[in-house]
């Protein structure tokens, strides 16, 4: 038998699909919305539906956009010679709040990870691989997460692009090993940028 209302019961299993919330985070946002005023609740939902209308991955960097290209790709200030290569959209707005980087991003959709069934294919490597042949790519800035997947994937795409003359670097310490950048502060993240280093 049911504990609470089947809508209730519905918006509580939803909710605890998401990443990082449990179930007891699940039934309290559900009840904070089933206890809110309606016109809050609507405008969430009306939230949702919009973002999943229309957000799609930018043709060129994978990052999240409304049009063809997103807006850093779009601005002509921004040093194109430079690519930042991250895992996930998340991971670029830490790194743009440090206002240390410029140039242009590139998100790969995850890391190597085989025990996961994750491999190269199954990454935005090779799109990567062909903006640097064809934009005049200088620098690869190399910022997945300072784990053991980010530090494998950081490897192979090293490795992939040895010998064309592209210089590679990845982000210097202050990022703790095993953590996310989503959750790294802009202090620390601007120092590891500031010391990039060459792998």
């Amino acid at each position: 038998m049911a504990t609470y209302a089947r809508p209730v019961e519905k918006l509580i299993t939803e909710l605890s699909r998401l990443p990082s919330i449990g179930p007891r985070s699940a039934q309290r946002i559900a009840f904070h919305i089933v206890r809110g005023r309606e016109e809050d609740a609507l405008a969430l939902a009306a939230a949702l539906r919009e973002v999943k209308e229309k957000i799609r991955p930018c043709k060129r960097c994978f990052n999240l956009t409304e049009s063809e290209e997103c807006a850093i790709c779009r601005d002509a200030g921004r040093d194109a010679a430079t690519i930042c290569v991250v895992e996930d959209p998340y991971d670029i707005g830490p790194i743009e709040r440090t206002a240390e980087y410029r140039g242009l991003y590139h998100v790969l959709g995850g890391a190597l990870s085989p025990l996961d069934g994750i491999e190269a294919e199954d990454l935005r490597i090779a799109e990567l691989l062909e903006r640097v042949r064809k934009e005049g790519t200088k620098e690869l800035v190399i910022a997945t997460n300072p784990n053991t997947t980010g530090e494998a994937t950081a490897m192979y795409i090293a490795s992939e692009v040895a010998g064309t003359g592209v210089r590679v670097t990845a982000l210097a310490s202050g990022l703790p090993v095993g953590g996310d950048l989503e959750y790294a502060d802009e202090v620390t993240l601007g120092r590891a940028f500031a010391g990039r280093r060459e792998i």
